[in-house]
């Protein structure tokens, strides 16, 4: 298949899974168009049957805000009318499927072009359900020729939050089991807490440097945080009031993550809402533990007390309790481990996930 993908090709969930995705695909033998607006952050140059086109967005004096969604939908139009798209498949819902409904529209009187809209969260349970874009989200959503959600979580929240009565497929998020593979040798050194996020105040990444404090209460360890974004300000406060400053190494948006999970202990993520917790299951890939919050479509990943840890949103000393059961206890930390890389190997793996998204588009192309 010829398949065109639409993400914010930042440092975020939805964007990774779009860009993996894309990747996958693409190994598997379709050729694949990203159309955004700059390249995605982990899309590796050169990788055979991959193309990518800047959406030019005008920043024409009149205009107060540019306006991106008729640029991405002009754009999308033309490259599926050049190169001859069988679909679109375009990730998180605002602006992107409101876009793909305009290109489709374009495309109408020469070429059918359905377009598969993917939910990914917060396009739904925050930005979505602002009643400035709840009519259109959920126009352009039940307008779509195929919808998939990445939890069934989200999937429940679509319909209630937003009244879609659209069928929505559940298809989970996924990982390369190949790439992401536990370390052969531990590394040197501490014990070592790992974040993963792009900093947003729903990550709750204050919540990380507060459970390093406690753990190192007793366990001498350190917390490594990948990422960047508006949050970090106050984590570094934090670290600094803590006395813990010197124990937290801020690294910066990772484009390889791949090369940092393995060289860590046990992940952190409190997060406040997550749809599915992307980077959890990357760990578990790499046999490093999770500690989450009991929210959203976590639960449908982690079995708590088996291949992770679940608690209450805020609750540090809970969360810091649980690093602590497993750095002080080598037996539960290795029996975790495996049940974690397990998970990742029957249930989540790309082997098991791709096939359904193949699957799906041609369902949606035989309508």
């Amino acid at each position: 298949m010829k398949i065109g993908i639409t993400c914010y090709p930042t440092y975020g969930g939805s964007g990774i899974v779009a860009t993996e995705l894309g990747m996958e695909l693409a190994a598997r033998g379709h050729e694949v168009h990203f159309i955004t607006y700059s390249n995605p952050i982990r899309l590796d140059a050169g990788l055979p049957r991959i193309y990518y086109h800047e959406v030019e967005v005008s920043t024409y004096p009149l205009f107060q805000y540019p306006p991106y969604d008729l640029a991405l939908a002009s754009r999308m139009a033309e490259i599926s009318e050049w190169q001859n798209l069988d679909l679109l498949h375009v990730h998180y819902a605002i602006p992107h499927s409101a876009s793909a409904f305009l290109a489709r529209a374009m495309q109408q009187s020469t070429r059918r072009l359905p377009y598969v809209t993917t939910l990914h969260g917060t396009d739904i349970t925050l930005v979505g359900s602002d009643r400035s874009y709840l009519p259109i989200t959920r126009f352009s959503i039940e307008q779509s020729d195929g919808v998939t959600s990445i939890s069934e979580n989200l999937r429940q929240q679509t319909f209630d939050v937003l009244g879609v009565r659209k069928d929505i497929r559940v298809i989970h998020n996924f990982v390369n089991c190949d790439l992401y593979r536990m370390a052969k040798e531990p590394h040197e050194g501490r014990p070592r807490l790992l974040h993963i996020s792009n900093f947003r105040e729903v990550k709750r990444i204050t919540d990380c440097v507060d459970i390093l404090a406690r753990v190192r209460e007793e366990v001498d360890c350190e917390l490594w945080m990948a990422g960047d974004g508006p949050d970090r300000g106050a984590a570094e406060r934090l670290a600094f009031e803590l006395d813990v400053h010197e124990h937290v190494r801020f690294l910066g948006k990772q484009n390889h993550i791949e090369r940092l999970i393995p060289q860590c202990d046990m992940l952190l993520l409190p997060s406040r809402m997550e749809s599915f917790g992307l980077s959890a299951l990357e760990a578990m890939a790499c046999g490093v533990i999770p500690v989450a919050t009991r929210v959203g479509g976590v639960p449908e990943l982690i079995t708590h007390a088996v291949n992770g840890f679940l608690e209450e949103v805020g609750d540090t000393r809970a969360q810091s309790k649980r690093v602590l059961e497993v750095l002080t206890n080598p037996e539960l930390r290795n029996k975790m481990k495996w049940a974690a890389r397990d998970t990742a190997e029957s249930r989540f793996c790309t082997t098991k996930i791709i096939p359904r998204y193949e699957a799906f588009y041609q369902e949606v192309l035989d309508i």
